[in-house]
């Protein structure tokens, strides 16, 4: 049986990622208390044929905290009953929190009278930290819209067949580094192509980006170097049973150099990797 335990903070996505599984053909269930997932786990077991698309099942900080402290403790349970269990955490910075409940003037589902909205997402994240500590994978949506989300669910989770899903994602170091990297590559070392005349409107996808940076010897001296590291390191990863990697790559703006790296690596992984993937999160921005 495979079961997905879906977390996050309060306007991340949560929603659209649950919603996005029962799309993909997931038995769904939403805000289950942690002290009922081994009884239902094993209703599921007795009585339904799961073991195809699985069971998603989404705990938020409305179950008691003092039952969340206990989470490593029931994934350990249920793993050595043989359940496949896959936990995933969406996160975002608190600022963009903080923008969208006044977008949707919803209510945060921890805010009182007593307690105003930016502490209601620090005690949240407080509170779903022992999940966010187990989770096999991280979306951080800090930059990442509905349609945006919803693909990644999909390409990420969906149809994996117990194989390692690698993330290769290009970014912008003036945005930020993303928090859900496992390893983060700097390569603003390489000459920036921004700079050239005619090849600023581009990036790396184009053919000419990448005509300018591998007539650099450096280029390929760090390609050799990014795609030996992770084809020495990707095996063991793989050994200890790990779903999820995302590596990052990242350059000044996130248009031309980390663009064309993160496209290269992935064409090389993939002979090896089916499930390489790659996402321009500074393209996106």
């Amino acid at each position: 049986m495979r079961l997905l335990i879906l977390s996050g903070l309060s306007g991340a996505g949560k929603s659209v990622a649950l919603h996005m599984l029962e799309d993909l053909g997931l038995y769904c269930v939403d805000n289950l208390p942690l002290s009922l997932l081994e009884p239902l786990v094993e209703e599921f077991s007795r009585h339904g044929d799961f073991s195809v698309q699985g069971v998603a099942v989404g705990i938020d900080a409305r179950s008691h905290a003092s039952e969340l402290t206990t989470f490593a403790e029931c994934l350990a349970r249920l793993r050595h009953k043989g359940v496949r269990v896959e936990t995933l955490f969406v996160q975002a910075e608190a600022d963009t929190l903080l923008k969208r409940y006044s977008e949707t003037r919803r209510r945060h589902p921890l805010s009182s009278t007593q307690t105003g909205l930016i502490e209601a997402i620090e005690e949240e994240r407080r509170i779903l930290n022992p999940i966010a500590e187990q989770a096999d994978l991280v979306l951080d949506t800090t930059r990442t819209n509905i349609h945006q989300l919803r693909d990644l669910i999909r390409q990420r989770v969906h149809g994996r067949d117990g194989l390692l899903s690698l993330m290769i994602q290009s970014f912008a170091f003036k945005n930020g580094v993303p928090t859900d990297a496992d390893f983060v590559f700097d390569i603003r070392c390489l000459p920036n192509p921004h700079w050239q005349p005619g090849l600023r409107p581009l990036t790396g996808l184009d053919a000419e980006v990448a005509a300018y940076l591998e007539s650099e010897p450096l280029t390929l001296a760090l390609f050799d170097d990014i795609r030996g590291f992770l084809e020495r390191w990707l095996p063991r990863f793989e050994a200890e049973n790990r779903s999820y990697l995302t590596v990052a790559i990242g350059c000044t703006g996130g248009q031309h150099r980390s663009v064309y790296m993160a496209e290269r690596l992935r064409a090389s992984l993939g002979r090896t990797y089916p499930n390489v993937l790659v996402r321009h999160s500074g393209l996106h921005h």
